[in-house]
């Protein structure tokens, strides 16, 4: 900071420096005095230091600013193609839909206003220049550069003007680097609040090729601040002062200005620089560990949020959104618009009951919390579309004053308010038990849009992510070992079949509600006992009989029982385990973000690497995500099974195939058998009347 803000000095040296040096060339002597009566102009040229610094494109150290235009500063930075850009177009537009020339920066405002008169002022035989403010007007401008009351003002010239303080161009200088460089947010807020309470004039927004100017100015000391800025900015220009007409001052060896110090520039040009950055954007799920979610259902974030998850229908997903806050280092870089919209695929909908949740981090792991808003705050609104797939979060007026806000932060005093902290939000969603979720590898896509403003409020810029959510089948066909499947339904077979499945894993019982249109069993909760279950019985599934198809379970161990087959066949003598996992796809990598939606990409190649320079911004680097997409398989028992599709959905079901065979038949006995049984009846009755007869003759003995 301390190296820039020499720079920052020295050029405001040279802008200052109105006195002409004893040199070998001098001016000619209509040239070497001011023309009090005539017209200046200012033109700036803005460009993208951050990312021409890294590029290496650029080497701003070797830059000497001389007031003059310099045509090789626009052809570096205003012609250069770069690589990589977002949209990759032959017109190099920026994500935005704005046209861009290279390395301009489009959209910036400047607003000057002039603060003082410059003087000649002679005493004991010492001529000098100085610039005289008036005390009333001035008073806070120069409280903001430490120079209150007048303090450090050239005394001797009080004579000239009472209502007036009169400074050197040196005394200027030192005072503002040095307000800088103690406190640049404080004195840039100061700063740009003067120029819009004395009548700054703001000048026109940059052009697309970074340039913007004022004509027909008259001669004095301007006060030069940039009071608006697109999306990108992350550091405005520190304010500086400029002097109409300036003396020229001598370029570096591509410089075509003239010699310094041999004439007055009344048409000045000046290529101060910004800082660029982006924030960050990631949204992550998980299934609820009250759903059997596999985290502790703390509030981590890396409690078993991945960009990949697996939940079984009914079950609740949590989400998380991570985005960590741009820089933001005076009222001209400050957030005007931070707004997230987030869709659902078809098959969820959001926990409305549940609500969103936002809070602040001062870091980005989201351990040192640093205020948490509800629904109820008044910081942030939720909208939810007519369809219930789309939900905006935006943060409100409210919000954006305490993101803004000018107390000093964890990062120090140069940042403002919550510059560089991270936001959570959290919120739920459930999965549906029917067709409109996707079951198997194509997954449940949900994105996330951010889109965020500065102060210049047409310019903006967006960022992208996405979380999927992934669920499967099981598909078991019935069959008896002696009829087949049309035979086996006319004789009502199927009827008497009866299963029950466990989630082996987790220990719980399915439970469904079946779709008779659809012939399909949907997950729709499970039960910690037995007596809860669903009973499956085969159906007739796309016109063949004795399917069980169970659609909405997780990446689990499922237990299949049969509790009972038709009569004269055999049950299952043990139970089927069934085992569906998930692993990443290396074949599919997510395509998230090679999708420009109207911004800058997640991992866009101009924010990946610093090149080994220290930027000191946020988020530059920029955080590189990639993942990819789940694919599923199956094993029944200790074989692996290829999984089924469905709708155009690969590795969607898991098949299994559960034949009845005929029970051994007991021994037949014929007509024989049954004379044999009437015999034998006739001498049992025999018998027992002679038993009979025997007893009574006894009692009468």
């Amino acid at each position: 900071m301390k190296k820039y803000m020499k720079v920052v000095a020295f050029c405001l040296a040279w802008l200052l420096r109105l006195t002409v040096p004893v040199g070998v060339s001098a001016a000619e002597i209509p040239n070497a005095t001011i023309d009090q009566n005539a017209e200046c102009s200012l033109t700036i040229w803005k460009y993208d230091f951050t990312n021409a610094r890294k590029d290496g494109v650029w080497n701003q150290d070797s830059f000497v600013s001389t007031g003059f235009q310099e045509s090789y500063v626009e052809e570096i930075l205003g012609g250069t193609v770069r690589e990589g850009g977002a949209n990759g177009g032959p017109d190099h537009s920026l994500g935005n839909g704005q046209s861009s020339h290279g390395y301009a920066l489009k959209g910036v405002e400047f607003s000057y206003l002039r603060v003082a008169d410059v003087v000649t002022f002679q005493e004991n035989g010492q001529t000098m220049v100085l610039y005289g403010f008036d005390k009333d007007s001035s008073a806070p401008l120069l409280s903001a550069i430490g120079l209150t009351d007048g303090a450090g003002r050239y005394e001797p010239a009080d004579a000239l003007d009472a209502s007036k303080y009169y400074f050197t161009s040196d005394t200027l200088n030192k005072a503002l680097s040095n307000a800088l460089s103690t406190n640049a947010t404080t004195v840039k807020d100061a700063l740009e609040s003067y120029m819009g309470a004395n009548g700054g004039t703001a000048m026109e927004l940059t052009s697309e090729y970074g340039k913007t100017s004022a004509k027909s100015l008259p001669v004095g000391l301007y006060l030069l601040v940039e009071t608006k800025v697109p999306e990108m900015v992350t550091s405005t220009t520190d304010p500086f002062f400029v002097s109409l007409p300036m003396t020229t001052v001598s370029g570096g060896e591509n410089s075509t200005a003239p010699e310094g110090g041999t004439a007055w520039n009344y048409d000045v040009v000046v290529y101060p620089k910004n800082e660029t950055g982006i924030p960050t954007l990631e949204k992550t799920v998980r299934e609820a560990q009250t759903d059997t979610g596999k985290n502790t259902g703390s509030d981590t974030i890396t409690d078993g949020f991945s960009h990949n998850a697996t939940g079984s229908s009914g079950d609740t997903m949590e989400y998380q959104i991570i985005s960590t806050l741009p820089t933001i280092t005076s009222n001209a870089t400050a957030l005007t618009t931070y707004n997230f919209y987030d869709t659902l695929c078809q098959g969820l909908s959001y926990g409305k009951d549940a609500g969103v949740k936002l809070e602040v981090f001062k870091d980005g792991a989201c351990t040192d919390k640093v205020t948490s808003w509800d629904m109820e705050s008044g910081k942030f609104t939720v909208t939810y579309s007519d369809d219930g797939r789309h939900m905006a979060v935006d943060i409100t007026k409210d919000g954006l004053v305490e993101i803004n806000g000018r107390t000093a932060n964890a990062n120090g005093e140069i940042y403002a308010g919550y510059s560089n902290y991270t936001l959570r939000i959290t919120y739920s969603a459930t999965i549906h038990s029917d067709d409109s979720f996707i079951f198997g590898d194509k997954g449940n896509d949900n994105q996330v849009v951010l889109t965020w403003k500065r102060t210049s409020s047409d310019y903006f810029d967006t960022l992208i992510d996405d979380a999927h959510v992934y669920s499967f089948g099981i598909d078991l066909t019935k069959q008896f070992s002696d009829v087949d499947g049309e035979t086996a339904e006319e004789q009502g077979l199927f009827k008497k079949v009866k299963f029950k499945i466990q989630n082996k894993t987790d220990g719980y019982w399915l439970v469904t509600d079946y779709n008779k249109d659809e012939g399909v069993y949907y997950v729709t909760g499970h039960a910690a006992e037995e007596k809860s279950a669903t009973v499956f019985q085969p159906v007739t599934l796309d016109g063949k009989p004795g399917h069980i198809l169970v659609k909405g379970c997780e990446d689990d161990e499922y237990i299949i029982t049969e509790l009972a087959t038709a009569s004269g066949y055999t049950l299952l003598k043990d139970a089927i385990s069934v085992t569906i996992s998930t692993q990443e796809d290396d074949a599919r990598a997510c395509d998230i973000y090679s999708k420009d939606v109207l911004g800058v990409l997640q991992n866009d190649p101009h924010y990946i690497l610093d090149g080994g320079l220290d930027l000191k911004l946020a988020n530059i680097p920029q955080k590189q995500l990639a993942h990819k997409y789940l694919t599923g398989s199956a094993q029944v028992g200790s074989s692996k099974v290829t999984m089924l599709e469905d709708n155009d959905s690969a590795n969607a079901e898991a098949p299994l195939t559960v034949v009845n065979t005929k029970g051994f038949d007991l021994p037949q006995t014929g007509d024989h058998g049954t004379w044999m049984y009437s015999v034998i009846g006739v001498l049992l009755m025999a018998a027992s009347i002679g038993v009979a007869v025997v007893v009574l003759k006894k009692k009468k003995i």
